[in-house]
């Protein structure tokens, strides 16, 4: 469709995939809701856009990959990709803090500040919504479902801390932050997966989310442990 109000991001994309496979095209957009409506009563069909190849009719864009052998995501499809992204944007975010506040890529706060950033936009992720973060939240976290506003508080805590160990500020409040819901986190998941053997999705990115429960989420909590002891015991001790 390439109207005056709307133009097919579906159509746009499913062109853009068989020029690039080799496919010579012949487009015929639709310019108007009429042209729409004539095109799906006289091809049977409930949307656009439509592809034929040949005398073969396709389908739209998520057929048409089918057709092609390449990967069609799906809303039940399990993946780690917006974890691996978070996470490979807060190293990267970290290098780029450490350059700045010490001259050099690999300074010693380097580790701190990726951590504390992947905190800050994994809390970021789930506060985009709450509600539906916590309905997850409460499928595994032990201390959700005894007291379900720590569900709608976690998104918070987590940014909160995440931004206080960044900025290097009010440890003695965000170490025993960080340390209390990664312990929490980490007892739950453990629980969840490695003993009761539930196979469940992650809320770590929101409540959405089609990430496994699982390693990466225990890992994530430890990390936040971790970072509870570190914080403080190197402005206390060190």
């Amino acid at each position: 469709m390439k109207m005056e109000q709307h133009l097919c991001p579906f159509g746009l994309k499913t062109l853009d995939l068989l020029k690039r496979k080799g496919y010579t095209v012949d487009d015929h957009p639709l310019t108007s809701r009429q042209a729409v409506e004539d095109f799906q009563e006289q091809a049977g069909v409930d949307t656009t856009p439509q592809v034929y190849i040949g005398e073969k009719r396709v389908g739209g864009y998520e057929e048409v990959r089918a057709y092609l052998g390449m990967s069609v995501p799906g809303e039940k499809e399990t993946t780690y990709r917006p974890v691996i992204a978070i996470f490979a944007t807060s190293l990267l975010i970290g290098l780029a803090v450490s350059w700045v506040a010490g001259g050099t890529l690999f300074s010693s706060r380097m580790p701190e500040y990726a951590i504390a950033t992947a905190m800050i936009l994994l809390g970021l992720q789930k506060l985009q919504d709450v509600e539906s973060f916590s309905t997850m939240f409460l499928n595994y976290d032990l201390l959700a479902q005894r007291h379900v506003p720590y569900g709608y508080l976690y998104p918070f805590a987590e940014t909160l801390a995440g931004l206080l160990m960044l900025a290097g500020a009010l440890i003695w409040l965000a170490a025993p932050l960080a340390l209390f819901i990664g312990t929490v986190g980490a007892i739950s998941v453990f629980k969840a997966v490695y003993i009761d053997k539930r196979e469940l999705k992650c809320a770590c990115v929101g409540g959405n989310s089609n990430v496994p429960l699982g390693f990466v989420s225990l890992t994530e909590n430890l990390i936040m442990m971790a970072m509870g002891i570190w914080m403080p015991l190197k402005h206390l001790v060190l």
